[in-house]
């Protein structure tokens, strides 16, 4: 099964069991469906560079979080769809990082995290879960 990346931007709520929630919703849509969930990374609450609108609801932060996970590309589409249906959900992306085992290995965005080097402001915030 390859390996996925999802990055997620959600609406801060003050009420954390919404988040938790979409969360463990994510991570039980790959589970049922066959795969591995490997990792979250938690990079906190930010502001938008703008502000997004999303079935009607305004926002001005977001929570931004990642999550690892095996799983085959029947799963990554089902996934996709619920966090289109899901309203805390403001932006996702999800993408491939390799197919074997040595791709992921080798690859240099798996083990320097290079998200960490676009995003300056998540080094301070982010704590691996």
């Amino acid at each position: 099964m390859p390996l996925y990346e999802l990055f997620c931007i959600a609406t801060h709520v003050q009420d954390y069991t919404l988040f938790k929630g979409l969360v463990t919703t994510c991570a039980t849509r790959v589970m049922e469906g066959g795969g591995v969930v490997r990792k979250f990374y938690s990079f906190g609450t930010c502001t938008l560079p703008q502000v997004r609108l999303r079935k009607g609801i305004r926002s001005h932060n977001g929570d931004y979080w990642l999550m690892h996970f095996d799983a085959n590309p029947t799963t990554m589409h089902a996934l996709g769809k619920q966090l289109r249906k899901e309203p805390l959900v403001l932006r996702w992306n999800i993408s491939k990082l390799g197919e074997k085992v040595e791709d992921i290995v080798s690859s240099e965005r798996f083990q320097t995290m290079s998200l960490f080097k676009r995003f300056p402001m998540v080094q301070n915030s982010g704590k691996s879960k």
